[in-house]
């Protein structure tokens, strides 16, 4: 594993020779000692990156595109050791990190790798005389600070567009999953990135987060994580007005209409909320079944729920591992207690599991409540295996309840009505809405929210336009006097 922080090209120390512990939540061990960054490693690496910005600025962009695509291939080559190592960091079942996690990643290095010559200025029709054309340039030096849900995948998430735009980077791994990322830096040293190009500074977001938030010489900083947090990132960044993206937290209604397919709502609900332990910003948290169907959708969903088998995340026949950090577990066994004492009625879960050799990890058992729209449960963020289910008697109602909390990320629906289908898309307030599936991603497509999720996108010609400026270029083609000039 590697352990340290990248500053320019080098693998060194934190200069105060300070370390954090990574621990694996399915057993509490500790998994390695990485290097902490504070603030003053930080400087070190903004330094780093404003050095090598004008030689990778200047760079032809098919030779950027051939850098991300090597290192994509080094992705694939190294993929089982990848999904492994997520797997051990975070608690996601190897099943998903190897199926989605790690060929995501590749994928959207790939993707970017592609992009990077195939992003295009613009030529604008204006006065006869005159020529306007548009340039999209880098906008600098870059600050990434990606969550510990999915770090591998984040981690290309952030970086590939970034990189391809031309921009330099200083990226901060969350302090309790940064070994994948650790892993993908090497692999980018591998391939040939320049020395200062990506630069790596895992620590904590009240010290290395703040200074990158903060620091002059970053043009943008670019976040995913809680809202909270996301407000302090704000904050921070005013002093040198740097350009801000949000991707922050979610409570994605996934609405079921009678009309739906119920086996397919049914195995589709259960992903969209117990996937990663439901860890995941655009989890179908808010489970909404018109009134005629509830009954026979929760036979079925509650049968499925409790088959879930948990378990030790390297074994290929675990479903669900362990949440990522003691944290994380005591923060939704709370919200189990919420539920309780706001009237909620427990369908299923709500514990730590009983079996002996899940005692030493950090588990909650796939949990299933009834509540009301109003309860904390169904307006806050529990980013747990914790689903709210609610009724509702028709398209108004459903449309009204899912648009009644602050945030506005992802949401979904079933039905078999096509038009229903798309009024109820154009209806809900969000920035991605999956018909008849749900958290389908592509490199191709923008993936961000609205509200209190945030605000920015990652992905496809969006993320593009992110990480880039745009610089209107005027020439008088007719003559060397405008035609304006008194003479």
């Amino acid at each position: 594993m590697q352990t340290k922080l990248l500053i320019g090209g080098e693998f060194v120390d934190a200069l105060d020779g300070a370390t954090l512990d990574v621990i694996n939540p399915y057993d509490g061990s500790v998994l390695a000692k990485v290097a902490e960054a504070k603030a003053a490693d930080v400087d070190r690496a903004v330094v780093a990156a404003e050095k090598a910005f004008p030689a990778w600025k200047a760079l032809a962009a098919a030779q950027r595109g051939r850098l991300l695509g090597k290192l994509a291939d080094a992705i694939e080559s190294h993929a089982d050791e990848l999904a492994e190592l997520e797997s051990r960091d975070t608690g996601h079942p190897i099943r998903d990190t190897k199926l989605l996690d790690a060929p995501r990643t590749a994928a959207t290095f790939r993707y970017f790798a592609g992009m990077a010559d195939k992003y295009q200025g613009s030529v604008v029709p204006v006065d006869a005389g005159f020529l306007n054309y548009v340039l999209r340039e880098p906008v600098g030096v870059v600050g990434q600070i990606v969550p510990w849900n999915f770090p591998l995948m984040f981690t290309s998430w952030k970086m590939g567009p970034a990189l391809a735009a031309g921009n330099t980077v200083v990226l901060k791994p969350a302090e309790i999953t940064p070994l994948t990322t650790l892993r993908v830096a090497e692999l980018m040293t591998e391939v040939g990135f320049p020395p200062g190009v990506v630069n790596i500074v895992p620590g904590y977001g009240h010290t290395a987060g703040q200074r990158l938030a903060e620091h002059p010489g970053v043009k943008k900083i670019a976040f995913t994580g809680s809202t909270a947090t996301g407000r302090k990132i704000v904050q921070a960044s005013a002093g040198n007005l740097k350009r801000v993206q949000l991707e922050l937290g979610g409570k994605g209604a996934n609405i079921v209409f009678s009309d739906a397919f119920l086996p397919a709502a049914i195995n589709g609900s259960a992903f969209a909320i117990f996937h990663n332990q439901g860890q995941a910003c655009i989890a179908g948290s808010r489970l909404l079944l018109q009134q005629d169907i509830a009954d026979q959708f929760l036979e079925g969903f509650l049968k499925l729920a409790g088959s879930i088998r948990l378990g030790d995340p390297l074994d290929p026949r675990t479903e669900m591992g362990p949440l990522t950090s003691q944290r994380q577990q005591q923060s939704v066994l709370t919200y189990c207690d919420v539920a309780r004492q706001q009237g909620a009625q427990l369908l299923l879960g709500g514990r730590k599991p009983a079996a002996a050799d899940l005692a030493g990890g950090y588990f909650v058992e796939p949990t299933v409540v009834k509540a009301q729209p109003q309860d904390r449960v169904c307006q806050e963020e529990v980013f747990g295996p914790f689903v709210a289910v609610t009724t509702f008697r028709d398209e108004a109602e459903a449309v009204a309840i899912a648009n009644s909390t602050e945030y506005g990320l992802g949401g979904g629906l079933w039905t078999s009505n096509l038009q229903r289908a798309h009024r109820i898309a154009g209806s809900m307030r969000s920035g991605m809405v999956w018909i008849n599936c749900y958290k389908r991603v592509n490199p191709g497509s923008p993936f961000g929210g609205v509200g209190s999720s945030g605000y920015g996108r990652e992905m496809g010609f969006e993320a593009m336009h992110d990480y880039t400026d745009a610089k209107s270029v005027w020439v008088n083609v007719d003559a060397q006097i405008p035609p304006h000039y008194p003479r």
